[in-house]
This record gives structure tokens, C-alpha cells and sequence, in this order.
């Protein structure tokens, strides 16, 4: 079955960032009007109809924020270039009005101050009205999760299929671009958590070099990895959404060299084919180079994750205290605190990261430092072989979406080995809908140096000009999941 559940908010919904501030402009609407517009839609569709659960919480000052904003555009006064423009965050980010949960009852009743990156969105005259739903703690808990689901917020479905999964770690960041809740969702990525999301719900997303855009006020993984970024149906809208978290203006390089790694294959077969036709497509207009880098290893993985749950221990630990309230102040508290209600946080599965993290005991540990050394080696080597003389490696992301399975996790049938790359490297890496295979949408990436942004966007540009009209809008399948 497939059906547009809520035709009549889907034009304001789908508009682009560019579509709304034009609309503000020329007076069609009113921020106002498309708070409320967003709110309606997205309650029809999280907690009504297919039950997305896209969503974890709203902010009904939005609506006095957005009053603000229309009473300082009809006296002719911007704030920035994103004046009036409704944005989403995921819930591990603080934001006044906003509880910044990361899917866990260990944090409730912990009032949240606006992070830096929500102060920046908010300097640009952005609206934050609501936060998205998450794979708890940003699937770092458990070896066996299944992305998506919180104890706070539920399962969150794909709108193209309910039953399959949205990805994570932002997976409601995914689901909510695809669904139409409004042209801008802020995620978080330490590795594939905005370019799994992206590529599964068949919508665009940046995750930026470490450190681009400011950490503060975001629930942490670690401190080498973590990179908030957005997620958008159009590459414009990556762009100005960058260009408020950043603070940098973005420069648009006059030429673009592509690298298409030969090595770099999701190993899902219809995908790569899929992938083959579009890559050969793009060879028509411009010259692909050809590189062969490595896939990593098991040691790349083992290291990765050492390196990972190290810095957690520290990193999260540092993060509670910081935040005060009452509640856990150290992993080991909130490890105690899901004990004391595993009915509710350990329902579907345990925490054997967590617990692993603990016996660690943080960057002290004496692997962690070789750990991150091999990590940074392999990243870096392997992507300046992928790159060769090119300025962005163009690659896949990820095969279909797979079947949500509460029971025995995730069972992902193939990824880019571009995506850990650029993770432990901490460069940037942009995901963009390629093409729908069984029927779901697919991903590919695009990957550059350190800073390089705005050539990414760039060559973002120039493949979706090429692709327009490849994936649209979801098919909302299987609306009868429960």
C-alpha cells in the first residue's frame, strides 16, 4: 500500500530552505504559519496514521519564537540567513525548551541550555521547534541494538517501508527530512550516524570535519569522532544550514576532481550495480580517476571501537557533571541507573558497550593511544590513496534498508568503507540519494580532505543537477506495522 498521508501540509512540508525564505519573503506564509503547519503534519504522521516516531519532543514556545521572528521581518530586521526557517534537532543536543534526552530515562528532568550549535541557529534567526528521535545514546551501547529505538521515543520507522529501518544514529533525523517535517534536521555522526540515515530514507546529509561546527551542549561519544551536521532533500539547503553552524562563508571552487575508488564496494550486489550505472553516467560529463585504496580490517574495527569506548568513559562522564541536575554524573551511574530500570531501558537489549567502556576505564587505558595511532594511519593513508590527485572520492553508502528486528538487531547488507574512513580521519563526507533499489532508496558519498566543505557541496551540486528526480518522495509502505 502506498499513500501521502497528509496531503494537504506536503508542499510546505517538501519545501527546500531556499523555497521557505522566498515564501517569508514574498509574505505566502508567516513563520507562524509554518510552525503550526509542521506540528500538525508531523502529529499526523509520528503519533497518528503510520506512527513514525520520528520525533521525540516539540517546543510550544516555537510558535512565540516564530511570532518574534515575523514582528522583526515586517520591521525589515534579519537576523541571519536562516530568519524564519523551522529546524529540527536530534535529541542528544540541548536546546532550551527541549529536554536532549539521548533516548534515555537517565536524563530526564535535566533542564538543557541552548548548545553552541543551537545559539548559532538561533543567532541566524532559525526556529527550533522540535527535536528528532535517536538510536539511544547514539548506538553506542550495545553491540546488539537496533537503530532507531530509545527508551524515551520508540521505534522510528522508514517512511518508505515502516517496517524496515531508518538507520542510525539519527535515525529520526532521516525519517523526518524524507517525511516532509520541514526543510532542515540537525543530527549527530561518529561514524555513519548522519550518512546511514541519510542514504536508507533517501535524503542528502553533510557530516562535517571535527570540530567545524561546536560540540558544546551535545551528548558526546568521543571527542575525535563526534561532528554534528544537517540533513536536507536538496544540497542548497546543506549548504546554507552549514553555513550557520559553521560560521564560515561557503567559497564555490570553480573546477572538481572526482576519484571513484574500484576497491570501495558496498558488497550488496543490486546496489553496486546500481551504483556502476550512475558512476558511469557521471564519467560521461566529467573524468572519474580511477584508485585502488584499501577496505579496512578487523584491526581497523577492533581499534575504532577501543578508541571509542575510551573516550566515551572520559567524554561522557565530563559531559554529565557539566550538565548538573539531579541523575547520573559518571557512566558508571548511568550504567547503575539502567539496572534499576532495565524494564524500561534494557527492554529490547543490554549494554555491553557500556560495560566494556567501564572496564577500560577511559584514555588511561594503556591501548588507547596505539589504538588511536593504527586508527589515524590507516584513515589517512587509505584516503589519500582514494583521492590520489582528486579533490572529492566519490563512492556508495549503503545497500537498502534492512528489517527493523527488535529482537536480534541490525543486519545491515553492505556499506562503503568510505564512511569509517572519513570517520576515524574525522574529514567530511557527504551522503546524496542515488537511485532506489527493491524499491528503497540508496546512497552514495562523497569524501575530501579536512576543510573541505565547500568543495564537497560543490561537486553535491553538480551530482544532484545530474540526478534530479532519482529517489522523490517515500512510498510510506507497510503503514500497518504497529
Amino acid at each position: 500500500m502506498s499513500f501521502d498521508p497528509h496531503p494537504s501540509s506536503s508542499e510546505v512540508g517538501y519545501a527546500s530552505v531556499g523555497e521557505i525564505l522566498e515564501s517569508l519573503a514574498e509574505g505566502r506564509f508567516t513563520s507562524v504559519e509554518l510552525v503550526e503547519t509542521l506540528m500538525a503534519r508531523s502529529r499526523a504522521l509520528d503519533k497518528e496514521g503510520p506512527a513514525l516516531r520520528a520525533l521525540a519532543a516539540y517546543d510550544e514556545a516555537a510558535y512565540d519564537e516564530a511570532a518574534r521572528l515575523d514582528e522583526e521581518r515586517a520591521r525589515g530586521e534579519l537576523r541571519g540567513p536562516l530568519h524564519g526557517v523551522p529546524v529540527v534537532i536530534k535529541d542528544n543536543i540541548e536546546a532550551r525548551g527541549l529536554p536532549g534526552l539521548a533516548g534515555s530515562t537517565s536524563l530526564q528532568g535535566r533542564l538543557a541550555g541552548d548548545s553552541d550549535l543551537v545559539a548559532r541557529l538561533r543567532a541566524a534567526g532559525a526556529v527550533v521547534w522540535a527535536s528528532s528521535n535517536l538510536s539511544q545514546w547514539a548506538n553506542i551501547r550495545s553491540s546488539y541494538s537496533t537503530s532507531g529505538w530509545s527508551a524515551t521515543g520508540g521505534l522510528v520507522g522508514n517512511p518508505w517501508a515502516l517496517d524496515r529501518s531508518a538507520g542510525g544514529s539519527s535515525s529520526g533525523a532521516g525519517a523526518a527530512a524524507a517525511a516532509g517535517y520541514g526543510p532542515l534536521v540537525i543530527g549527530t555522526e561518529t561514524d555513519g550516524s548522519i550518512t546511514c540515515p541519510a542514504s536508507l530514507n533517501g535524503v542528502a546529509g553533510l557530516k562535517p570535519t571535527v570540530g567545524a561546527v561546536p560540540v558544546r551542549g551535545v551528548v558526546p561519544i568521543s571527542h575525535s569522532q563526534d561532528s554534528p551536521g544537517p540533513l536536507a532533500r536538496d544540497v542548497d539547503s546543506l549548504v546554507r544550514a552549514f553555513g550557520a553552524l559553521s560560521g564560515r562563508t561557503i567559497e564555490r571552487p570553480e573546477s572538481v576532481r572526482f576519484a571513484r575508488p574500484t576497491t570501495w564496494r558496498t558488497t550488496h550486489l543490486e546496489t553496486d550495480a546500481r551504483l556502476d550505472e550512475v558512476f558511469d553516467a557521471l564519467a560521461e560529463e566529467w573524468d572519474l580517476i580511477s584508485t585502488a585504496p584499501a577496505r579496512p580490517d578487523g584491526q581497523v574495527g577492533e581499534d575504532e571501537l577501543t578508541v571509542l569506548l575510551c573516550e566515551l568513559h572520559d567524554d561522557l562522564g565530563a559531559y554529565l557533571v557539566a550538565r548538573g541536575g539531579e541523575g547520573p554524573r559518571s557512566l558508571a551511574e548511568v550504567v547503575a541507573h539502567e539496572v534499576a530500570h532495565a524494564e524500561i531501558e534494557m527492554r529490547y537489549f543490554g549494554h555491553d558497550l557500556f560495560e566494556r567502556s567501564l572496564f577500560l576505564g577511559g584514555t588511561s587505558y594503556a591501548g588507547y593511544t596505539e589504538a588511536r595511532e593504527r586508527n589515524l594511519e590507516w584513515a589517512r593513508t587509505t584516503l589519500d590513496v582514494a583521492l590520489g590527485d582528486a579533490d572529492a572520492v566519490i563512492s556508495g553508502a549503503y545497500a537498502p534498508a534492512w528489517k527493523s528486528d527488535l529482537v536480534s538487531g541490525d543486519h545491515p547488507s553492505g556499506v562503503s568503507a568510505a564512511i569509517q574512513a572519513a570517520a576515524i580521519a574525522g574529514w567530511p563526507i557527504l551522503a546524496l540519494p542515488a537511485g532506489l533499489v527493491e524499491g528503497l532508496p540508496i546512497g552514495l558519498t562523497l569524501t575530501g580532505r579536512a576543510n573541505s566543505e565547500g568543495v564537497l557541496l560543490e561537486a553535491a551540486r553538480r551530482v544532484e543537477s545530474l540526478l534530479a528526480g532519482e529517489v522523490g518522495r517515500p512510498a510510506w509502505k507497510n503503514p500497518g506495522r504497529g
